[in-house]
């Protein structure tokens, strides 16, 4: 198993902000340019799927593994031979709203899919929850 967490406390948005932003999938590739297409198929719900297509990328199909409004999600990619999750939680703390992104990749061939797939999304992990904040608190 191979896994990277980043966390972000900020002040600029509370957790009904950033939801609204990352719940309504249809619309990412309106604030984030690295993003071509993304598409929720049903409610962003636990159990629904959404198809991401990242700019230069192939489609790809991502399961909600586990939605609670407001507070957390969990999607999940499958590839050949190994599963990458993203975690995602909002918590309100003393200091401002902590976000926080975990991405963890299992599965006998995980070193290939962290060095092919996750390893670019750690490494924007950063600059996503920034943007992310930015665009949420437009709102």
């Amino acid at each position: 198993m191979i896994q990277k967490t980043f966390s972000v406390t900020t002040k600029e948005v509370n957790k009904e902000q950033i939801w609204k932003l990352m719940s309504n999938v249809n619309q990412w590739k309106n604030w984030d340019t690295s993003v071509e297409k993304s598409e929720l198929k049903g409610n962003f719900e636990t159990g629904s799927h959404f198809l991401f297509k990242p700019k230069g990328g192939p489609d790809i199909n991502i399961k909600l593994i586990e939605v609670i409004p407001y507070a957390y999600f969990k999607d999940e990619t499958v590839f050949p031979l190994a599963k990458m999750n993203g975690e995602h939680w909002y918590e309100e703390t003393a200091d401002g709203l902590k976000i926080t992104i975990t991405m963890t990749m299992r599965g006998v061939l995980s070193f290939l899919w962290n060095k092919i797939v996750m390893k670019g999304i750690v490494a924007q992990l950063e600059s996503d929850i920034l943007l992310q904040i930015k665009n949420a608190a437009k709102n």
